[in-house]
């Protein structure tokens, strides 16, 4: 028995923040979509941290998607400060949230979250995992899902991530390990629970770091303190880390931290949750498809780079010009494709170089004097 296929004019897999830009884009400029999520509900797992939502780009796509007032109202005052310490404690470079930056924090889920209450009821159809793509003719696509249903598209957009189900369509690339992997702990309440360590992180950003490892920790809403134990090991070397006993996971982690001050390891040693692994994987930084009619993407499936404080930022811009594009050639979709792509493919390897180069000053040789020298030249420059 065939199953049910549905017949749609824009496809958008994935409900992350570059799916869901798009979708509110091209909402607000009267074009309907249809967004399929794996996940069974968004609040089906944890959204992550915070983000700092650039100016340049995540800023303007919420400009395109009408939604910077509500954007305001998600903004935690003072996130912006940075602190960079040594591993002894001791502060090597701080620098105070004046309100004047263009980096505005705020949570990832909240964002989320408002950009789900600006569409349309029904647009994102939760619990639908992609068990595989295939072309047809006239450039439409099929999908299919686990549940055994299947939508047939005249526009597909893979907006689903770094292992995206749909960027086999367009290309071959495949993410592989940037040879770092960081290790995810929260303290909550810790201004109560744990003054010494929250004093060390102060009011946003914390970077204490060392060559091929470090602690990069922010403070979130209520109090909480959410870190990242990055470390430059192979993947076998996680792999004899057993992540199921919490208790002996965050021990094996905390050891490579080893004489540390107190109030840093404690965002490990002291963690509420536990510890999760998470892998840093990056395509290609001159990640690129020849133009396959009917199908783009956007976001970590389109460029995936280590995290830099970009990723975020990016999906949403790639999202509201995509949408843009097309909503400027309604009868003309491949070139609204080629357009789209044309500006996307320059600026995501320009992100992903320069975010090789951050992490060559956080974690390289000259860490953490390399870093100190973007901060104050930064600083400089105003």
């Amino acid at each position: 028995m065939n199953s049910p296929v549905t017949i749609s004019p824009v496809t958008i897999i994935g409900a992350g923040l570059g799916g869901l830009t798009l979708a509110r884009v091209l909402h607000v400029h009267g074009i309907p979509s249809t967004v399929y999520e794996a996940e069974s509900s968004p609040t089906a797992r944890a959204q992550g941290g915070m983000l700092d939502i650039h100016d340049h780009n995540g800023q303007l796509a919420l400009e395109a998607a009408g939604l910077m007032d509500e954007f305001r109202g998600l903004v935690l005052e003072g996130r912006e400060a940075t602190r960079l310490l040594d591993r002894d404690g001791t502060v090597l470079f701080e620098k105070a949230d004046d309100g004047t930056g263009g980096r505005p924090e705020v949570q990832r889920g909240e964002l989320r979250q408002l950009l789900l209450d600006s569409l349309p009821a029904g647009t994102v159809r939760w619990g639908h995992k992609v068990s595989g793509t295939r072309a047809l003719e006239e450039g439409r696509h099929e999908v299919t899902f686990a549940d055994g249903t299947s939508v047939a598209t005249e526009l597909l957009v893979g907006a689903d991530g770094a292992w995206s189900r749909v960027r086999p369509l367009l290309s071959d690339a495949v993410p592989e390990y940037t040879g770092m992997s960081s290790v995810e702990t929260y303290l909550f309440d810790a201004d109560t629970r744990h003054p010494v360590t929250a004093k060390a992180v102060g009011d946003g950003a914390l970077f204490a770091l060392t060559p091929g490892k470090g602690l990069t920790a922010h403070r979130e809403r209520a109090g909480t303190l959410h870190t990242y134990a990055m470390l430059a090991r192979p993947q076998d070397w996680f792999a004899a880390v057993d992540f199921t006993d919490p208790a002996t996971a965050t021990a094996r982690i905390a050891a490579e931290f080893d004489g540390w001050a107190p109030e840093l390891t404690a965002l490990i040693t002291d963690t509420d949750t536990a510890p999760v692994l998470r892998p840093l994987n990056e395509l290609p930084a001159d990640h690129r498809w020849d133009r396959v009619p009917g199908v783009t993407l956007l976001g970590d499936a389109a460029h995936l780079a280590a995290p830099n404080g970009e990723g975020a930022n990016l999906a949403m811009l790639d999202g509201a010009e995509l949408a843009q594009s097309l909503a400027s050639h309604p009868d003309d979709l491949e070139t609204a494709l080629t357009q789209y792509e044309r500006a996307m493919f320059p600026r995501s390897t320009e992100a992903a170089t320069e975010g090789t180069e951050l992490y060559a000053l956080m974690f390289g040789d000259n860490t953490p004097h390399g870093l100190i020298s973007v901060f104050t030249g930064q600083e400089q420059g105003g």
